[in-house]
Parts: C-alpha cells; sequence; structure tokens
C-alpha cells in the first residue's frame, strides 16, 4: 500500500496536468448538507494537486486545512493556492498530523484518497476533528468499464502484460457504493448517511489518455517491461480507432453526520 500511496507523488505536475476536475454539482450538494458557513474551517485530507480544493474555494470557502502526504504535491498546491491566507497545506500523513492549532473542523472532505488511510484509523481520527455537529464528505473516482471496441482491443493489452490492471475485475459502481456506505456506517461514527452520483464522458486524444492513466498508482507503479509495451498497445488501438477515445467518467459522493456518541 505505501509505495501505491507514494506513487502520486512522483507525477505531480502531470496529475494537475490531466486529472479531471470534480462536477460542480458535487459542490452543492456537499455545502447543502454541511450548512457551513463561508468562515468556518475545512479540513481536506489527501489534498493532491488541490483539485477538490479548487471547488470549495470556488464556493467562498477559504479557511481550509489541507493536509498532504506527497512533498512534491504539497509545495505545489501551496504555491497554486499562494494568494489565499487562510489556507494552509501540511506536508504530512494524515495519521500522523497532530493538528497544531487544535482546529476543530465543520466540514472533512476527501477527493480519491480516503482508501488510503486504514479504516478504523481515518474514521475516528476525522470524527475526533469535527466539531458537534460536523459533517464528512468522500467522493472518488469509480472507473465504468466500457463494451467499445477501442476498449476491447486495449484489454488485450492488460491480458498480456498487466493482467492484475484489467478492468473487467473491479468492483461496479453499485458494489463501490454498496462497500464504502457500510464502511462508513461500520465505522461507528457517523450516521444520517447520504449518497450521489455524477457521470459524464470525456474525449482525449492518445497522449492525454495515456497522461490520465501514468497518474494512476497502480499503472505508475507498473516495471518498465510492463508499462512500455501496455502503453505502445493502448496508443496503438487508440489510433487504430479513430484518434480519440472516449472515457465514462462517474464520481460517488458520501455524506455522512458525525454521530454523536452517548456516555
Amino acid at each position: 500500500m505505501s509505495s501505491l500511496k507514494q506513487s502520486f507523488n512522483a507525477v505531480a505536475e502531470s496529475y494537475e496536468k490531466y486529472r479531471p476536475a470534480y462536477p460542480s454539482e458535487l459542490y452543492t450538494d456537499v455545502l447543502l448538507y454541511a450548512n457551513a458557513d463561508v468562515k468556518e474551517p475545512l479540513l481536506e485530507i489527501g489534498t493532491g494537486t488541490g483539485k477538490a480544493t479548487e471547488g470549495f474555494l470556488q464556493q467562498g470557502f477559504a479557511n481550509i486545512t489541507c493536509i498532504e502526504l506527497g512533498k512534491n504535491l504539497a509545495e505545489l498546491t501551496r504555491n497554486k493556492f499562494s494568494s489565499y491566507p487562510n489556507l494552509q497545506v501540511f506536508h504530512a500523513g494524515f495519521e500522523e498530523w497532530q493538528n497544531p492549532e487544535k482546529k476543530s473542523f465543520a466540514l472533512a472532505f476527501s477527493g480519491t484518497a480516503f482508501h488510503f488511510i486504514p479504516y478504523q484509523e481515518g474514521y475516528q481520527k476525522v470524527s475526533s476533528l469535527l466539531k458537534k455537529d460536523g459533517a464528512l464528505a468522500l467522493f472518488w473516482f469509480v472507473h465504468v468499464p466500457s463494451a467499445e471496441p477501442v476498449y476491447q482491443s486495449i484489454r488485450e493489452g492488460y491480458e498480456k502484460h498487466a493482467p492484475h490492471l484489467d478492468d473487467r475485475n473491479v468492483p461496479s459502481l453499485e458494489e463501490f457504493i454498496e462497500e464504502r456506505s457500510q464502511l462508513t456506517l461500520n465505522s461507528g461514527h457517523f450516521c444520517q448517511l447520504k449518497v450521489h452520483t455524477y457521470n459524464w464522458e470525456q474525449t482525449y486524444t492518445a497522449e492525454d489518455y495515456l497522461g490520465l492513466l501514468n497518474t494512476h498508482s497502480g499503472h505508475q507503479v507498473l516495471s518498465p517491461q510492463q508499462k512500455e509495451p501496455l502503453y505502445k498497445g493502448i496508443k496503438k488501438a487508440i489510433q487504430d480507432n479513430g484518434g480519440t477515445i472516449v472515457k465514462k467518467h462517474a464520481v460517488a459522493l458520501f455524506l455522512a453526520r458525525k454521530k454523536q456518541i452517548k456516555k
């Protein structure tokens, strides 16, 4: 897990360039649920290059504490948002971060990162950092397999060079929602779960699609002997099918309220 967790740090610039933004509707749903004042502090877990951070800034929420394990990612994000004096970026793992200013947060959020944190420790710690009626927003990009001919050709390359990354083996969106919903509720620290999904399509050139793939941890840690022929085959498949590829994007959002533990 540690190598996967650290892999994004090596592709900070690519992550910023190729990863898609989260849909604007997601932020509307989060803030409606959280009912937070724009001056209240927010906590972001696994900031990356600030893809999720931007959406909250655009909604007027600029008092954000960002936690990012990757040094390069943290530095990129710190520079990117340097004009926001109340936005802090800490280079640290969430498990080790000590909340030096002892803030109590109205909302904690994490975009495609919370699964890297140990289950029980993650939910317990984020709950302890939230104010009494604080909210949690966890959201992920979830892969949606396609039956289009270009993807069938691409899968042949995965079968040969990286069968463990064959997208026919990944959980469906429905399975992912069920699993994460149970983890959130069974943690014992959150309640009032609500789930939203967002779907859209995006067209990529072969170069941009490979750039996107290379920001995913499973592809990042492939050996050169695997990655080079795999990427060569993917590029050829796209070029042979018109030069572009349509990617189906899906994001699942999980909203929950801090559970009040009776003493």
